[in-house]
């Protein structure tokens, strides 16, 4: 199934009446206005979709910032969003996808193999002249029935050893991974191994993600091959979810570590990397920089 669907081939699909439900997706670490951005202007018949609280279970440092909900919660919210058994689910934001992407993930993790992307989100709608509308979407309940496991996932553990026989990414900022400045998470670094890998840099200046033959490049740069092992991380498993949709897009089929460096910085017991290099030199247990750059949550 494509991860990415284009602003046109969606246009189409709705004019013929087909059966898509959209999700709205609007989130930004450090903001809490994707609700009103919602209310003010969305696709038509799209449903709000509020990443804290329904794409993820509450905050605790032994699980991360946004520990992925069970099995039954996000059933629950999958049906609130008005999702059917053998719907088509397209997910959006206007951040060139990085949050929609966990939307994308947490369904394809679920069993639900027809969701897509939109590619460019809300700006290529807008800028393809398509109709918007505002005001809250309340949809019926729907039935569909979600499983879980289906994409490849990492624990702390695995995270810590991944490199020796992977390849691990760092999907947050550079200055993030290199341990010049930490916003949110308790000690600034990256996990001894990871390879820095901005998610950002997977799309373009208008939020599309790049060609195929460029993210392949891309990940071939970074050491990537038809044979590697691959898992991603960010800072609370939100932006990997576009890395690993990237990677999907590029041919590879990379593995989730979801509690991220948030809750790798947690623990103490975890060495933390600075600097450019993947492993060296280690920072001291329990030093922070919290400021900067938030791209990578």
């Amino acid at each position: 199934m494509a991860t990415l669907i284009s602003a046109s081939a969606l246009y189409q699909r709705l004019q013929r009446g087909e059966r898509t439900v959209l999700l709205d997706v609007r989130w930004v670490l450090g903001r809490s206005d994707g609700h009103s951005e919602y209310l003010d202007s969305h696709l038509p018949g799209a449903v709000f979709v509020d990443l804290p609280t329904e794409l993820a279970d509450p905050a605790q440092p032994g699980m991360g910032r946004h520990p992925l909900p069970t099995r039954a919660r996000f059933e629950e919210s999958a049906r609130k969003w008005g999702i059917n058994d053998h719907d088509t689910v397209v997910a959006y934001d206007d951040s060139g996808s990085l949050a929609a992407a966990r939307a994308w993930w947490m369904l394809r993790n679920a069993g639900f193999d027809s969701v897509h992307l939109l590619d460019g989100g809300l700006a290529a709608w807008r800028a393809a002249g398509y109709p918007v509308e505002s005001g809250e979407v309340l949809p019926d309940v729907g039935n569909v029935t979600l499983g879980e496991g289906r994409m490849p996932a990492i624990t702390e553990q695995e995270a810590g050893q991944y490199h020796r026989d992977g390849v691990l990414l760092d999907a947050r900022a550079g200055e993030r991974y290199r341990g010049e400045v930490e916003p949110i998470d308790p000690r600034a670094g990256h996990i001894p191994g990871a390879i820095s890998a901005p998610t950002t840099e997977n799309i373009t200046p208008d939020g599309t993600f790049l060609p195929v033959k460029e993210l392949r490049r891309r990940f071939e740069e970074l050491g990537l091959n038809d044979s590697s092992k691959v898992a991603v991380y960010c800072g609370s498993g939100v932006t990997a979810s576009h890395e690993i949709a990237a990677l999907d897009i590029a041919g590879y089929r990379a593995a989730l570590y979801p509690g991220s460096f948030s809750q790798w910085s947690n623990n103490s017991a975890n060495d933390v990397a600075v600097g450019n290099a993947p492993i060296e030199p280690l920072e001291p247990s329990g030093t922070s920089t919290a400021s900067g750059s938030s791209v990578g949550a």
